[in-house]
């Protein structure tokens, strides 16, 4: 039997502790570390499924760096990343959405939420929205069976997250969603109401397959309301 492995960083041991318990009893191999170096050199040896990430960690590489490193690296740049932040750091909350974290957990939390933010991204990550065919906008194409996306002759990586919100919007050419339909498509567990959430990812997707971000091609705004994909 192949297990998904999870590696969870976080310098309080008892959370790491009940994090790795709870994830063991539904099924996973769980890995951990407790500073952002570790994190970085295990996550570079054993290239886990997916990281659970506290953005508050000790010593010279904090959360957000771990984020910023894996998002960068050419072979764990697409790695899901679910972020465990206090209710208070918004503004890093933010960032690290914008550096690509596919979700967040704010402390105090339920392990069981932990564990079922899990499965959700996991299921995004491996293609469970049951998608189908290829959808073409301008230069844009969207491989919806082969979680791919290419603009023009160059591939794109997206993060689950982002390919996901993409995927949605595709099926539906230039119809308009607002935030809160796309959280409620793209999450399938409860979100606790961030729709600024959404807006950081479609700026980093926007980053990735617009020739030019500050006036998107494929993505507009609908002000007022959301976002949708252009009918080129």
């Amino acid at each position: 039997m192949t297990y998904q492995t999870i590696l969870v960083v976080d310098d309080e041991p008892q959370i790491v502790e009940l994090v790795q318990d709870y994830l063991r009893q539904a099924g996973y191999r769980v890995l951990t570390a407790h500073d952002g170096q570790t994190a970085l050199t295990v996550a570079r040896h054993e290239r886990p499924d997916l990281i659970i990430l506290d953005l508050m960690l000790p010593g010279g590489v904090g959360g957000l760096d771990v984020c910023r490193r894996l998002r960068q690296d050419l072979l764990l740049g697409d790695m899901p990343i679910i972020m465990l932040t206090a209710r208070t750091e918004e503004a890093d909350r933010l960032i690290g959405l914008e550096l690509g974290a596919d979700d967040y957990v704010t402390k105090p939390f339920s392990p069981r939420e932990v564990v079922a933010r899990v499965r959700a991204v996991l299921r995004r990550a491996g293609g469970d929205m049951q998608p189908s065919g290829v959808i073409r906008v301008g230069e844009l194409v969207i491989d919806l069976v082969g979680r791919s996306v290419t603009v023009g002759e160059g591939a794109v990586s997206l993060t689950p997250t982002e390919f996901d919100l993409l995927a949605v919007l595709a099926r539906h050419p230039g119809r308009p969603f607002t935030r809160a339909q796309l959280l409620d498509l793209v999450y399938d567990v409860a979100y606790d109401g961030y729709d600024r959430a959404v807006d950081s990812h479609i700026k980093n997707l926007r980053r990735k397959i617009e020739p030019d971000p500050r006036e998107p091609r494929y993505v507009l705004t609908v002000y007022g309301v959301g976002y949708k994909l252009a009918d080129l």
